[in-house]
């Protein structure tokens, strides 16, 4: 069952696939994600007194576009969809990375999901987790639990596994 904040109207999305992922070659293909699109200028988001932190906190954002296969597994039959993706900087714990992300539409925002939570980058799987706001409010979230959970989960997907085409290493 999927947990639902109904107060904040959000739902939470929760994917992972398996992968072949050298840590420190995905964190520079992080640092450098001209993979993802055009990089929108956007100032350092920092702590108010502008220290740094250990792991940079600055925010990267992406002009992009987002797909939903019309058929499973289908790389013809894609709607695709203008975003903009917000990619924080990688940090280190104990069993991989942690990149904070966002996403949400680029243009008619009112009428598609917004994303906001983090990839997980582990050595053997990537874990996409966080929280959607569907269109409409708690209306939306009626509809989304009928049947648009099925797009947000399958963008979802296709995503993870873009990202995965981006940062895996190749197996030897």
């Amino acid at each position: 069952m999927e947990a639902l904040d109904i107060e904040a109207g959000t739902v939470h999305l929760r994917l992972s696939r398996p992968a072949h992922i050298d840590l420190e070659s995905a964190r520079h293909r992080f640092d450098a994600a001209a993979w993802l699109g055009f990089e929108i200028s956007l100032d350092d988001r920092r702590p108010p007194n502008g220290t740094p932190t250990p792991d940079d906190q600055r925010i990267r954002r992406y002009e992009t576009d987002l797909g939903l296969p019309l058929r499973p597994g289908s790389q013809r039959t894609i709607f695709r969809k203008a975003a903009v993706v917000d990619l924080g900087a990688p940090q280190t714990t104990a069993n991989g990375l942690h990149v904070p992300i966002a996403w949400r539409s680029a243009t008619m925002a009112p009428l598609f999901p917004v994303f906001a939570g983090a990839l997980e980058v582990l050595p053997d799987e990537l874990v996409l987790d966080g929280w959607y706001a569907p269109p409409g409010g708690s209306a939306g979230l009626v509809v989304d639990r009928a049947f648009l959970n099925v797009a947000a989960r399958g963008t979802a997907r296709w995503f993870l596994d873009r990202i995965a085409e981006a940062i895996e290493s190749p197996i030897s």
